[in-house]
This record gives C-alpha cells, sequence and structure tokens, in this order.
C-alpha cells in the first residue's frame, strides 16, 4: 500500500485538511488519549486489533522541515516505567504488512501526560517514514527522526534505540496516518533498559465499611481492569459468615488498572476477626497486573470488624483568652451533612450567660473529627462552662461516619479571667533624685510580672523600687499574665523636682 506523504508542501496541505476533517471525531477512547494511556510491560506482547478513526492535536516532530505539525491521527498510547537504565528496543508489527505506523517517544517524568502536545523537550526519539511495515526501535535503525515522505522503500522505518533512563516515565504515541487499518502489535525487546516492574502482585490490606456490608481491599500495586470479574469471584470469608457478590474497581471507568477495589457481601458481617482470601475467579486467573503475574492463589490479608457503638465526645480542646469558640474532639469521623451550621445540635451552661450560634468541622472528603462550636459572645471571666449534645431543631443529630448518633454526653471546659497591666507608682521626692516604687494589685490570678525600665533594665517582681534623676523622662513597660490571658502597657513618667543651689554677685569686688 502506497502512502500519500510524497512531499514537505503536500505534506503541510494534508496534514492542515486532515486536522480540519477531524473536527467532531476527537478522541474519546480509552488509550487515545496521553492521560489514558495503556500500561505496558516490556515481557508482554500487546495486541491492538481495532484503532477507532479520530484526531485531536498536532505534534511537533524535531528536525522535520519547518518544525512542520504532525497530526495526532488515529493514535493508541502506551506508558510505562524504567526500572534499571538502558537501551530500549521494540517493534511494532502491522496485521497487514501494507499498513503505515509512525510513532514517536516522550520522557513525561514528573509532568502532566498532555504535556506532550505543548512541550517540545520531552521528545526522545520517533520515526515517520512513509513506507509501510514494520517500524520501531532498533540497535541498527537511524540515529536521527525520520520525517514524513514518500514511499521509495529506502526510508528507514527503525530508529536507533534510545537510552532510558531508572525511575524516568515515558509515554510511547502509535499512530496509523490512514483511516483503514487492520491493527498491529507492539513487543519490546533487544535492549537493555528494564521496563518491566519487579514488584510482584499481592494483597496489601482490607478494611470494612462501617455497617460490615462491604470490604475495601487495597493492593500494593497496580493491576488490570479486565483481571477483575464482576462478582468478585476471587474473593472469599473465611471464617465463611458472608459471600462476596459484586466488586468494583476504582478508577476503571477511566484507566486500564486499579490499586484498590470494593467488594459488597451478601450480608453485614458480624463482628469478629477475619481472613480475606483470593484465588482464581470464574475467568480462571486471580488479579493480574500489567505484565500478567497473579496475586498467589490462597494470599490471605487478615481484618477485624466490630459493630459500631455510639460514641461520646472524646475530649474538648482548651480554652484560650477571651474565647468565642471551643472545639470538640471525636475518636471517630463525624459525617458533616449532620452538623447544623446554626449550632443548634448543641447547648452550653456555665458561669455567665453564653449561647451556642454555630457550629462547623474541619471536612475533608464529608468527615471530620473535629466539630468548632462558636458562642454570641466572647467569655472573659474564670468560670466553668459545659457543652451538651442534643438533638437539632429539625430532628437531626450529628452521627459518625458509621452513622451512629453521637451520645449525649456532656462535656466540660475553664475560662480564665482577663487582665489588665496597669500599673501604680508611688515617689519619694528628693532635691537631686527620686526614688520610685512600681507595683501591680495582681488582681485575676495573674502570676507573672515582666517590667521593662528605659529598655534595658528588666524585673519580674510584683513590684519594683528604681531610683531616678529628678529632672528626667523614663519610660516603663510591663507585662501580665495569668497563663491564659496576657496584657502589656507602657507609660512615660516624667519627673522635674530637681533643686539646685544657687546665687549671683557683682563682676567686680572692691579689695
Amino acid at each position: 500500500m502506497m502512502s500519500v506523504k510524497s512531499g514537505v508542501v503536500f505534506l503541510i496541505i494534508f496534514l492542515t485538511l486532515c486536522a480540519n476533517s477531524a473536527l467532531g471525531q476527537a478522541c474519546t477512547t480509552l488509550g487515545q488519549t496521553p492521560s489514558t494511556a495503556f500500561p505496558v510491560c516490556g515481557t508482554t506482547k500487546f495486541e491492538q486489533n481495532n484503532v477507532p478513526i479520530c484526531s485531536s492535536n498536532d505534534l511537533f516532530v524535531p528536525g522535520c522541515p519547518d518544525g512542520a505539525a504532525y497530526a495526532n491521527k488515529n493514535p493508541f498510547w502506551y506508558k510505562f516505567t524504567c526500572y534499571v537504565s538502558g537501551t530500549l528496543g521494540f517493534v511494532i508489527t502491522p496485521n497487514d504488512l501494507g499498513d503505515d505506523y509512525d510513532w514517536q517517544l516522550y520522557d513525561v517524568t514528573g509532568l502532566n501526560p498532555d504535556d506532550v502536545f505543548t512541550n517540545r523537550n520531552i521528545i526522545v526519539t520517533g520515526n515517520w517514514a512513509g513506507n509501510p511495515g514494520t517500524t520501531g526501535a532498533s540497535a541498527t535503525g537511524a540515529n536521527f527522526i525520520q520525517c514524513a515522505s514518500g514511499y521509495n522503500g529506502t526510508e528507514p522505518r527503525f530508529a536507533k534505540m534510545p537510552n532510558l533512563i531508572a525511575g524516568h516515565e515515558y509515554i510511547l504515541l502509535v499512530s496509523h496516518f490512514t483511516d483503514s487499518q487492520s491493527g498491529y502489535s507492539l513487543s519490546f525487546g533487544g535492549g537493555t533498559a528494564v521496563i518491566t516492574d519487579p514488584a510482584e502482585p499481592h494483597l496489601q490490606k482490607a478494611s470494612p465499611s462501617c455497617d460490615g456490608s462491604k470490604i475495601v481491599v487495597k493492593l500494593n500495586k497496580k493491576m488490570r481492569c479486565s483481571s477483575l470479574t464482576a462478582t468478585g469471584s476471587e474473593f472469599s470469608i473465611s471464617p465463611a459468615l458472608t459471600t462476596v457478590v459484586s466488586a468494583v474497581a476504582t478508577n476503571c471507568s477511566s484507566s486500564f488498572d486499579f490499586d484498590e477495589v470494593t467488594l459488597t457481601l451478601a450480608a453485614p458481617l458480624p463482628s469478629s476477626d477475619y481472613q480475606l482470601i483470593i484465588n482464581k475467579g470464574s475467568d480462571a486467573n486471580s488479579l493480574l497486573d500489567n505484565c500478567d503475574r497473579g496475586i498467589p492463589d490462597a494470599e490471605q490479608t487478615a481484618f477485624s470488624y466490630i459493630i459500631p457503638q455510639p460514641i461520646p465526645i472524646d475530649s474538648v480542646g482548651k480554652a484560650g483568652c477571651a474565647p468565642d469558640a471551643i472545639k470538640l474532639y471525636f475518636s471517630k469521623k463525624i459525617d458533616c451533612n449532620t452538623i447544623a451550621a446554626n449550632g443548634s445540635n448543641f447547648s452550653i451552661t456555665g458561669s455567665t450567660p453564653v449561647n451556642v450560634i454555630g457550629a462547623s468541622g474541619n471536612c475533608t472528603d464529608g468527615l471530620s473529627d473535629i466539630i468548632t462550636i462558636k458562642f454570641d459572645k466572647p467569655i472573659y471571666t474564670k468560670g466553668v462552662y459545659t457543652v451538651i449534645p442534643k438533638l437539632s431543631v429539625n430532628g437531626g443529630a450529628v452521627m459518625d461516619e458509621c452513622g451512629q448518633i453521637i451520645q449525649p454526653l456532656p462535656v466540660s471546659f475553664n475560662t480564665a479571667d482577663t487582665v489588665s497591666a496597669v500599673f501604680t507608682y508611688a515617689n519619694d521626692l528628693g532635691c537631686r533624685q527620686d526614688t520610685l516604687t512600681f507595683s501591680h494589685n495582681g488582681a485575676h490570678d495573674i502570676t507573672n510580672w515582666n517590667w521593662i525600665f528605659n529598655s534595658t533594665d528588666t524585673f519580674t517582681t510584683q513590684s519594683h523600687t528604681i531610683i531616678y534623676p529628678a529632672s528626667s523622662t523614663n519610660t516603663v513597660q510591663l507585662t501580665v499574665t495569668n497563663g491564659v490571658c496576657t496584657d502589656s502597657t507602657t507609660s512615660t513618667v516624667v519627673l522635674d523636682n530637681e533643686v539646685k543651689v544657687d546665687y549671683k554677685m557683682p563682676d567686680v569686688i572692691c579689695p
């Protein structure tokens, strides 16, 4: 089959027309966009027997005339990680050797996969030759990217094997130029780089839901969505007090692999210790990773389930100075949807009148282990106050993530008096010097005083005596605290009572 790519000018015109004709044929099939790329493994042969017709973006191909934009036409994208540095060899074999397939490799380490459309610096290598047949990367391939060309049978179909870097992530584009195709296979080999994940697949953790009707299973690595049966036939529970009836993997609607699956049970679990067991399912395999390696048969992971009970408030936060709110802490997550914003789930009593006017959680994914209760005014005085959970006015109540209403047990907290750092002083006047005694009354449980005189002299007693010149200006600062509330004040003391002896006499005195 002869390619239509017969010249740079014709190529640019054709690609423009192709891009225009592709409007309304956006690439939406899984694997046809960089963000949904197929995960591939270096030990398996990937068969692609159907390539939906589409085109979504233009691509830059370095070294080609005028940096011409090439159409991302009828693509499939493949992603892999390099685990051991080395060269990468692979072969794309059309099912019909008269078909022309092109490809380009990108290093997308730490990037958004869609950056392949805008970042020209991440292109590793590629081949856009116009002649049909096998293509890929080999030891004898061309040491450059072959641009689009007319078919004369001499254009290099293979590029030299690129060097991959351990820890880097790569995306390979395979594009078919025409809208008629029979599919292809993709296989890796011949290079020294390792792109096969060395980690063997295993169960990692099983966690029952609050009501015991589901189990969330976490795996140690990504597994193929196609290897999981909808009935969850790979899983069983011991003791067999219930059975698995369905399995739903996370993200399989937008991806080819998953590392978390939710199992639905025929009946809720009774309180007990359990083992979750995996074996071959009705599809004759357990769960398979992207290299077709399965989790070993009969592998188990332990979990426990206790039928949830209503929880009390675990503790109450320490009240600060003049608090206008208090935090309530819980040992389990609270459903934020059950927290009444007007605070009607709670009431408060105490040494002075105060009302609850609001409540809110520190919510993440609709759950919080803290509820902040808001008061109608700050509490300025020392006292004991009690928060009492109650049903809200609309009949609801604060519930935990398991649907259990919190126990209506009150919790108490203490408040402290606010303090004042206002001080007094007495002045024992002198002719040349004054003796001043500064003091504070210590009211409202003050336990600490910090005096600073003229920004240099510091003292920590409740009162202090100091001598200043009778004609001077002095700055006095006092900070006081009762361990909760703190206050500071600064005062300027002006002294002008100095007494001097002086006299006058004539300038000339007779002998």
